[in-house]
């Protein structure tokens, strides 16, 4: 029997029930971590018992107190009693209004006095639980800054806690002017930091770029900076960290943040591949908005097609050949390969014509795209049907068989069963012919194919086939225009 979500808060704002807040506010009392998950285990059965949908934060905190005082004692009881709890928001009186205290936005502060990203979360920690053990539920602004630098002090000396307080009073958001625009917008470190991994910078070697050049441009009398000299000023820093290849690499990347025909990433693969993942990294490495995966195309098909009409629509890739078979037919176990690939190619001639549409929409509204699933097969969507943009296949593959039903049996896991696993292993001879079929196609119209390896190492490789790609497409006027006059004939890794 499934339970109803449990939920904490008012009646206009709530949000989930979460056990792992309520270990964390008895870890905070002094409990040991197995006595604080019995307490958080009762504490949720009660309230199931109870038959509770919404509770208050008061309410769950004066339950979990009475719990705490059965199974840990009056000491760990009188501890959670005083303290505020993590389920409960403590707000900074600020300016703008009151608004809840956040670790994360506190790390990123501490990160620009030149704390790695681990220890500025771990320091911003100190502070969220000093507070929340001496029960605060509200203080400015200023005792924020003030509890942090003593943290600093405490934990890394005098020098830190100086940068950070040289920081606080010395405030001020930076704007970013771009090419033809009149309206600044503000500095992104984070997209920064973004466009520095998609060319392949290592993440602390990206933090230290942007936090340089954050700092550097901090120090300007000018708030407004010209797009094109915080890129010169990255472009140097990389230079002298990486050497001139990454730094050409990163020079050749704008050409995917503001392309000059929307860039289609087509990413296909079977069951199990990894395309998902992958798709939404290729995606943030790219600074690509839209990530958007066939299966949810076809089930918006499905919802308007009847079974009886398209019966291949509404089966899974790897058994819409069942669909095929004539009424009162026999159904073997397994099917040979031409009744396999028959279904299969129906199912994604049907799909197609969603996949079609929405790739026509995205280059009408001049937007880059990243589409993902089992229905993009080479030779359906043709990069030459789409004169107004850069269309890009590419078809993630596993060779390995084991490694491939190790992935069924992570995404199993991750998952939940959400997605059964024993489903997948029922048909995984039929799956493994598919992407066979799909390799022979790669090969057929010159597919890029990706092994998928580990994340990083996949996205990498599909970075690197987009830039390719990009490059081959534009015109001289475009590479001129993108790239300047004196890079313009820059090939890819900057030879």
């Amino acid at each position: 029997m499934t339970h109803p979500e449990l939920r904490v808060g008012s009646a206009r704002t709530t949000f989930p029930f979460s056990r792992g807040l309520l270990v964390e506010s008895l870890v905070n009392a002094g409990a040991s971590a197995p006595v604080a998950s019995a307490v958080s285990r009762r504490v949720e059965q009660q309230l199931r018992l109870a038959r509770r949908t919404v509770v208050s934060p008061a309410e769950l905190k004066a339950l979990m107190v009475e719990v705490a005082r059965d199974v840990a004692g009056d000491e760990i009881a009188q501890a959670a009693q005083a303290q505020t709890p993590a389920f409960q928001d403590i707000f900074v009186t600020a300016k703008k209004g009151d608004l809840p205290f956040s670790r994360g936005v506190l790390a990123r502060t501490l990160e620009d006095a030149g704390l790695s990203g681990k220890d500025a979360y771990a320091t911003a920690s100190v502070v969220d639980v000093r507070l929340r053990q001496q029960g605060v539920t509200s203080l400015s602004a200023e005792e924020i800054d003030n509890r942090t630098e003593a943290a600093l002090a405490e934990r890394y000396g005098e020098h830190l806690r100086l940068t950070y307080r040289y920081l606080r009073h010395n405030r001020g958001k930076l704007g970013v002017l771009g090419e033809g625009s009149s309206v600044p917008s503000p500095f992104s470190k984070g997209i920064l930091v973004q466009s520095m991994l998609a060319a392949g910078v290592t993440p602390d070697v990206a933090r230290k770029v942007a936090r340089v050049t954050q700092r550097d441009l901090r120090g300007r009398d000018d708030r407004v900076i010209p797009r094109h000299e915080i890129r010169q000023k990255v472009e140097a820093l990389l230079r002298d960290e990486v050497g001139p290849d990454v730094s050409a690499r990163y020079r050749l990347l704008r050409v995917i943040r503001r392309p000059p025909r929307p860039v289609i990433v087509l990413l296909g693969g079977v069951s199990g591949t990894g395309k998902s993942f992958l798709a939404a990294e290729i995606a943030y490495r790219l600074g690509i908005a839209r990530v958007v995966s066939t299966d949810s195309i076809r089930e918006v098909m499905r919802a308007m097609v009847s079974p009886a009409l398209l019966p291949t629509l509404h089966a899974s890739t790897f058994n819409a050949w069942e669909a095929l078979l004539p009424p009162g037919a026999p159904r073997p176990e397994h099917p040979d390969r031409p009744s396999l690939i028959a279904g299969f190619r129906d199912q994604v001639q049907q799909v197609s014509v969603g996949l079609s549409a929405v790739v026509q929409r995205s280059v009408q509204e001049g937007s880059s795209l990243v589409l993902e699933g089992v229905h993009l097969v080479p030779g359906y969507i043709r990069a030459d049907s789409y004169a107004g943009a850069i269309v890009v296949p590419l078809l993630v593959t596993l060779p390995d068989a084991d490694e491939h039903r190790r992935h069924f049996e992570s995404r199993d896991t991750e998952t939940a069963a959400s997605r059964p696993l024993h489903r997948y292993m029922g048909y995984f001879r039929e799956i493994r012919a598919m992407q066979d079929e799909l390799e022979a196609l790669a090969h057929q119209y010159e597919v890029p194919m990706l092994d998928g390896l580990t994340l990083d190492e996949s996205a990498e490789q599909a970075v690197d086939m987009v830039l390719r790609r990009v490059l081959v497409a534009l015109t001289p006027e475009e590479r001129r225009a993108l790239l300047g006059e004196d890079h313009a004939d820059l090939t890819f890794g900057g030879s």
